[in-house]
């Protein structure tokens, strides 16, 4: 089952990251941020009422849940915060599988804590990884250009690059975080509404001091802030589902195959076109599930 939530997580991850790169050049990082976080934060507050786990939360008489459900929200806010900004200045190409190497930093945490895994699954990991790597970057065909275009390309192709690898960072020790520490303590379910809850606090308490706004965004950007919302939320549940199996390290990678989904969606819908290297990528992403699947 862990094999399927992380699957499911990195499809609605790689939607919601396509929606948001259009969301962003619209409103900005912030107010994306900021209102997409308000569809997963009413849908499950309504369904934790709903089924009494929310009065079951509040039971929780212990410091250290909190202490720990804090800590993740505010992770998951300065990285969303990062993906969101390098989505907004930089190529999606580029940014996205570098975000998406967060998966090594929390493989690299689960091991070091106690988790094991087989030699075959470890080789289906370290595949997956590369595959994601193959898939999501494209190739610079343009070997005429004179040196002031190469120039011009090479530096639009880092822009967002610092605020890549700050997500990646952010979002390695936050899904070790959430696999080892609030999941095991406060469920698959509350601690992603109080993680919605905990962004827009902190959105809103910083607006001001940040130069800000949080103006209420006008027209179609709805469509794409209730799509990046609601599949942004599925994709932490599903994750966070996979992760009470146990399997840190296997769901952990398989859902940062959301990079590869996004490039594979932009051919299919975009048609952006995809290089041979893109297409080995994407045949060693399915090498890789396959041995990570096996007994």
């Amino acid at each position: 089952m862990s094999l399927l939530f992380g699957l499911a997580a990195a499809i609605c991850w790689g939607s919601a990251d396509l929606l948001a790169r259009f969301s962003t050049r619209i409103i900005g990082t912030y107010r994306t941020l900021f209102f997409m976080q308000v569809f997963g934060f009413v849908g499950l507050g309504v369904y934790l009422i709903a089924t009494g786990d929310l009065s079951k939360l509040s039971a929780h008489s212990r410091w250290q849940p909190w202490a720990w459900a804090f800590l993740f929200a505010a992770l998951n806010t300065l990285s969303s915060l990062a993906l969101y900004r390098s989505f907004e200045v930089g190529v999606l190409s580029v940014v996205s599988p570098i975000a998406a190497s967060y998966a090594a930093l929390t493989t690299l945490l689960a091991l070091l804590t106690g988790e094991r895994i087989t030699a075959l699954h470890g080789a289906g990991i370290a595949a997956a990884l590369a595959g994601v790597i193959l898939a999501a970057i494209t190739p610079d065909s343009a070997t005429d250009e004179g040196d002031q275009t190469k120039a011009k390309r090479a530096s639009r192709l880092t822009r967002g690059v610092g605020w890549a690898l700050a997500a990646a960072l952010g979002y390695g020790v936050l899904f070790w975080l959430l696999g080892f520490e609030v999941v095991p303590q406060l469920g698959s379910i509350a601690p992603i509404w109080l993680a919605r809850m905990g962004t827009l606090a902190l959105l809103a308490l910083f607006a001001r001091p940040a130069r800000q706004s949080l103006k209420i965004p006008r027209g179609r950007v709805w469509w794409c802030l209730a799509g990046t919302g609601v599949l942004d939320t599925l994709a932490y549940i599903a994750d966070a589902i996979g992760l009470s199996s146990g399997n840190v390290a296997i769901v952990t990678v398989l859902a940062s195959l959301f990079s590869a989904v996004t490039v594979v969606l932009a051919w299919m819908l975009l048609r952006d076109r995809l290089h041979r290297s893109q297409w080995l990528g994407i045949a060693i992403i399915f090498a890789g599930v396959v041995l990570v699947s096996l007994p």
